[in-house]
This record gives C-alpha cells, sequence and structure tokens, in this order.
C-alpha cells in the first residue's frame, strides 16, 4: 500500500512491506524547492537569481518561499524571520528509514523503483530526484535562433541579447530607435549598434559619448598656427602670408602685387615680408621713403678750385671762379667787367652765378625763383627779362615789384636734366643812362619725382 502526505515543501512517501513488517519512508521536494543532501532538508530556489529576465517592464524580483514575485521597485518588504524559520524547518522535514528489530541487517528494497519523480526530474545515482538539463540534453525545442535556459524541472526559449521575440521568432531589437544611446550617430547592427562621432569628434571610453578632437596637439595640421574649435580647427598664417586655397598650407603675400604706393620707388617681395629700395644718390627713410643723399657733405670729390652743388639724386663740380674775360672775380660767384676796358661798353656790367635743383616733373605753373636788384639807385627805372635758356617756352619771368621779378616753371620737365637761364636786369635813367646785369642760373633737373 502506498501512502502519500503533501507538508510544506516535502512529499513523504510511505511504503509497508508485508513480507519484512518495516517501513521505509522516501522524501521529494514540492515545486520551488530541492533537496539540499548536506542539511537533509528541502531549501527554497532563488528564483530571482536563476531565471534569466524573472520580470519585465522595470519591476524588481523578490524571492519568497516556494516561488518569487514581481513588484515595482519603490514597494517595501517585510521579512518574517520567524515564518522564515518555520518555513525552511517544515520543508526541510525528513523521515528516515525504520526497521523493525526482528531483522535489523536486512537492506531495505532497492528504492530505484521506489522513488517516483515529478516531470522534468528523474532519479539520481544516491536515489533523490534531480533535475533534467534539456539544454545539455538536447531535448528542447528551441529554434536555431533562440537560447535555451534551463529550469527546475523545465526549460525556457529564450532569444539572445539585442533580440525580442515576435510571435515564435526572434527579431532584432533597433536600438537606434530607442532613447539615445549615442552621443551623435548609432549605427544598428544584428543583435546590436554601435556609436559613431561627427568629424572632429571621437568616442570616448564609453563608446557612447563624443568627445572633441584636438587636432592641433594629436597631428598639427597647419602650416604654420593652428587653432582648436569645437569639433574643428582653422589655420592662420604669420605675418606676410595668407592662406591658400586649401585652408591649411600659407602663400608668401606679395605686398608689392598689393599696392604700387607701398614705396616710394620700388618694391622688392621676400618671404614673409618686403623691403624698400631707393635709387642710387638715394636713401631709404622710415622703410619707404626715399631721401636724396648729400654727397657733397659725405663724399666730396671735387677738386680745390672747384665748388659742390648737390641736386636730387647727384652732385655737379663748378669752378670756382667761373669768371671769363674780360670778367674778373669781385666776389663769391660775382663777375664784373671792368669800365676801363672797352669791350665792356657793350657787354653787361655784371654777370652772377647761381645754382638750384628741383625735382622731376614738377607741377606746374610754380614760382621757382626770385631775382632782385642788389642796389637801388634813384630816378631809374628796372624791367627783367629771360635773354637766353628759353627756347622751348619753359619758363615765363614775372615782375613782382620795380625792382625784382619771379621766375616761373610753366612747362613740366623730367630729369635728369641741366638748364641754364639768363636772367637781365635792364637799368635805366632820364639822362639816358643805361646800364644791365646778368644773373645766369643753372637748374638741375632730378631724374625722379622725390
Amino acid at each position: 500500500m502506498l501512502t502519500a502526505m503533501l507538508l510544506a515543501g516535502l512529499i513523504l512517501i510511505t511504503v509497508h512491506s508485508q513480507e519484512t513488517e518495516e517501513t521505509i519512508t522516501y522524501t521529494q521536494c514540492t515545486d520551488g524547492y530541492e533537496w539540499d543532501p548536506v542539511r537533509q532538508r528541502c531549501k527554497d530556489i532563488d528564483e530571482c537569481e536563476i531565471v534569466p529576465d524573472a520580470c519585465k517592464g522595470g519591476m524588481k524580483c523578490v524571492n519568497h518561499y516556494g516561488g518569487y514575485l514581481c513588484l515595482p521597485r519603490t514597494a517595501q518588504i517585510i521579512v518574517n524571520e520567524r515564518e522564515e524559520a518555520a518555513a525552511e524547518s517544515t520543508s526541510g522535514r525528513n523521515n528516515v528509514i525504520r526497521r523493525t528489530p526482528a531483522d535489523p541487517h536486512r537492506a531495505p528494497p532497492n528504492p530505484t523503483h521506489q522513488i517516483q519523480c515529478a516531470a522534468g526530474y528523474e532519479q539520481s545515482d544516491h536515489n533523490v530526484c534531480q533535475d533534467i538539463d534539456e539544454c545539455a540534453t538536447g531535448t528542447h525545442n528551441c529554434r536555431a535562433d533562440q537560447v535555451c535556459v534551463n529550469l527546475r524541472g523545465s526549460f525556457s526559449c529564450q532569444c539572445p541579447p539585442g533580440y525580442q521575440k515576435r510571435g515564435d521568432q526572434c527579431v532584432d531589437i533597433d536600438e537606434c530607435t530607442l532613447p539615445p544611446y549615442c552621443h551623435h550617430r548609432c549605427v544598428n547592427t544584428p543583435g546590436s549598434y554601435y556609436c559613431q562621432c561627427n568629424a572632429g569628434f571621437q568616442l570616448a571610453s564609453n563608446n557612447h559619448t563624443c568627445v572633441d578632437i584636438n587636432e592641433c596637439d594629436a597631428n598639427n595640421p597647419c602650416a604654420q598656427q593652428c587653432y582648436n574649435i569645437l569639433g574643428s580647427f582653422i589655420c592662420q598664417c604669420n605675418p606676410g602670408f595668407e592662406l591658400s586655397s586649401d585652408r591649411i598650407n600659407c602663400e608668401d603675400t606679395d605686398e608689392c602685387r598689393t599696392s604700387s604706393y607701398i614705396c616710394q620707388y620700388q618694391c622688392v617681395n621676400e618671404p614673409g615680408k618686403f623691403s624698400c629700395v631707393c635709387p642710387e644718390g638715394y636713401q631709404v627713410v622710415g622703410g619707404r621713403t626715399c631721401q636724396d643723399i648729400n654727397e657733397c657733405e659725405s663724399t666730396n670729390e671735387c677738386r680745390e678750385d672747384e665748388i659742390c652743388w648737390n641736386y636730387h639724386g647727384g652732385f655737379r663740380c663748378y669752378p670756382r671762379n667761373p669768371c671769363q674775360e674780360p670778367y674778373v672775380l669781385t666776389s663769391e660767384n660775382r663777375c664784373v667787367c671792368p669800365v676801363s676796358n672797352a669791350i665792356c661798353r657793350e657787354l653787361p656790367y655784371s654777370v652772377v652765378y647761381k645754382y638750384m635743383s628741383i625735382r622731376s616733373d614738377r607741377t606746374v605753373p610754380s614760382d621757382i625763383f626770385q631775382i632782385q636788384a642788389t642796389t637801388i639807385y634813384p630816378n631809374t627805372i628796372n624791367t627783367f627779362r629771360i635773354k637766353s635758356g628759353n627756347e622751348n617756352g619753359e619758363f615765363y619771368l614775372r615782375q613782382t615789384s620795380a625792382v625784382s621779378a619771379m621766375l616761373v616753371l610753366v612747362k613740366s620737365l623730367s630729369g635728369p636734366r641741366e638748364h641754364i637761364v639768363d636772367l637781365e636786369m635792364l637799368t635805366v635813367n632820364s639822362l639816358n643812362y643805361r646800364t644791365s646785369s646778368v644773373l645766369r642760373l643753372t637748374i638741375i633737373v632730378g631724374p625722379y619725382a622725390f
């Protein structure tokens, strides 16, 4: 006769043998418990640890005796330690084999034929019911695209990570459509995904966040100056250079080409800069302007009997005594024809030598030289005229007073060139006294307009 009695977590199976008059009791744990061979009693199974994804939808798994609960994460759990101890004690109740004193050495019948295991369990070598691992034995019916998960007394077919069930199929989860995993761009892959960053950024160590790449420190792409900005960089060039079309390399700026007025005379382009040069006879002042060199002060090459006259761009040597027969030198640059000489009656009484220099292409009309009587006689009339040197009409003599006149340049002159102009002053009185004086003006036109 077979009698079964269900206690908390324990099934007692009692076998009465009429032949031996002895009672043999075996134990089998109910669902939610398993046999503990060390403590010799049934112990609770923690489904929250062995069942993958036991609770869905953000619920938390709470194990209890014989099963588990899925509760909101905000729920509070109060454990009654007395009930816990009682449950363990009840589920761990064990009935030992009792034999009659009649034959204490007689072995019990073969328990292999006496034990009965529930579905999903099998008898072990130690005559206890143990779980059948259907995943290991291949007795499950999971699809090829599913993962078999062994359970106590059963098994479960689940989708691999990155997949979800849709009917009987496991379909890929497109993580890129879920709340943003990636900082910039998400790329879905079968069963997974990965993140990409925009140009100028790189993935951080968490493989989700994008951080700026400092191109200037990592691999300076600029030919000269590099400035990092968020997600990119900009290149700049040193003074005298400009960015090329690729915005990375630097090309020399031809300052001489940008303006024709950057230098007074000539501009010379150099890598990253420029310089101004002046023609012979001039020196650079202020980096761009040309100034005449006074050779008469720096390198006077005239003889002792000569005087040095500096002009714009050069110098000339003139004789200290410019007088020609029958004139004699009376003072510096003044020649007088003696009245005792009969030839002098038909010649101007005096000839004064003067020198001046003007720049080339001077603006016209322009007053350039004033002639004035040095001796004034009473009851005389002075008139002024250009006696020679104005064959092309470059000059005009305008009388400004009774004793002076102004030489006016009316045509622009280009140098280098030398003009010798004789300016004559005629003096007459009421007694028919007549005399004249000549100012011989040497005009040197420089080669340039500076």
